[in-house]
């Protein structure tokens, strides 16, 4: 049964293992709202994870722990329970989705645990896990639908409490549930107007489906860059939690949390992974009613996978109107280049890319097309550009 008294003493436990992660200003994320980061991403093993996974085996017996533990996850997880379980001088085993980023494989090794990868994801791997607890007689170390779990993860709830208590809202990622469960929990019974928001990816909308239907329901697949709430199904006690303390439940899309990562990383200097940048991402796009409000949007991990940062930071670009692809039709006589390059200098633009091709069949004899690649301010900019090469007559025949 989660008490208030579970999260107090679960807070207790930890105060000499996790830090007190700071909550940062962030104003310019959203200029009508008043925006607050919890930075979880810089917590010790890089998430909130840790929290949970150290509170689960801090209540476990003696013969329990001479066992040993599994649990699985597609990382954070993991790395949050391998560095509990050498703490506490326990043998731990993770299974990890093939898929997994190898920096997240890496760093629960080096907390000492042995990882056994699945084929398939999360769910794959989770059911592995079950199979060989059973099997070897292991604790299985769920990663969210469990009390002390949860409770664990609703000290954040009580950080928050004291670190802004004149809060409007709070914005929290869902994967599994237990992160949010245990902030709404701690939140809703010490201060219910607080308004309690959470966020899941638009390809692994497993909550949102849920709680909008009433009933768990299975994914039959998911799909996002924010691979750490990738799950295709909540469990028990996270669908009741939620569906009692938290007010609502939205989505965002990968363009949308790239563009996410992207001003975190800009404008507070700050790495989240996908899962991380979720909130920020709904706060950002105006996804829940922030306008006005003292906000606080949880970064719940930093572990992004460096391999794909470049991709991310392309699609953020996209997003926000930092960078921008069009084709403009010519009359292939000389002279034009320079004045669609005049223009677009003009008007602040810097070209980063371009490539001048003939006609294909069917098009004028002496006409040519322009592909270029812009590196622009916002989508106001972008619009700008394209009204003052139109006004030229330069024809703009597609972009983006």
């Amino acid at each position: 049964m989660l008490t208030l008294d579970k999260v107090y003493h679960a807070r207790y436990i930890l105060k000499q293992v996790i830090r007190e992660t700071d909550v940062i200003h962030a104003p310019k994320i959203n200029p009508e709202a008043d925006i607050y980061l919890k930075t979880e991403n810089l917590q010790i093993t890089g998430s909130f994870k840790v929290r949970g996974a150290y509170y689960r085996m801090s209540q476990l017996s003696d013969e329990e722990k001479a066992r040993g533990v599994i649990a699985c996850s597609a990382g954070n997880h993991a790395q949050g329970v391998a560095l509990a379980a050498a703490k506490n001088g326990i043998k731990s085993l993770i299974c990890l989705p093939d898929g997994a980023p190898i920096s997240k494989v890496e760093a629960t090794k080096s907390y000492g645990a042995e990882v056994n990868l699945v084929k398939g994801v999360y769910d794959d791997a989770y059911a592995e896990a079950l199979r060989l607890r059973d099997e070897k007689g292991y604790t299985f170390i769920h990663p969210f639908d469990d009390e002390n779990v949860i409770a664990g993860q609703g000290t954040i709830g009580l950080e928050l409490l004291e670190q802004i208590p004149d809060m409007d809202a709070v914005i929290v990622p869902i994967g599994g549930g237990g992160l949010i469960s245990g902030v709404a929990f701690a939140i809703k019974n010490l201060d219910p107007r607080i308004k309690v928001y959470g966020v899941q990816a638009a390809g692994a909308p497993s909550m949102y489906n849920a709680v909008r239907d009433g009933q768990i329901e299975c994914l039959e697949s998911v799909s996002t860059i924010a691979d750490g709430i990738a799950v295709k199904a909540p469990g028990e006690n996270t669908f009741k939690y939620v569906s009692e303390y938290v007010d609502e439940i939205v989505t965002v899309t990968d363009d949308e949390i790239s563009a996410a990562i992207l001003a975190l990383m800009e404008q507070q200097k700050l790495v989240t992974e996908g899962a991380g940048a979720v909130p920020v991402a709904a706060a950002m796009f105006n996804k829940v009613p922030v306008k006005g409000k003292k906000t606080v949007c949880l970064l719940s991990g930093g572990n992004i996978d460096v391999t794909i940062l470049s991709r991310v930071i392309k699609r953020g670009l996209l997003m926000s109107g930092r960078s921008y692809s069009m084709m403009i039709e010519l009359i292939d006589k000389p002279g034009q280049l320079m004045d669609v390059s005049r223009i677009i200098a003009e008007l602040g633009g810097n070209v980063t890319s371009i490539h001048h091709e003939r006609a294909n069949e069917g098009s004028a004899v002496n006409g040519c097309y322009l592909r270029i690649v812009l590196e622009t301010r916002n989508y106001e900019h972008i619009e700008a550009i394209k009204q003052a090469l139109a006004k030229e007559g330069f024809k703009v025949l597609s972009s983006n």
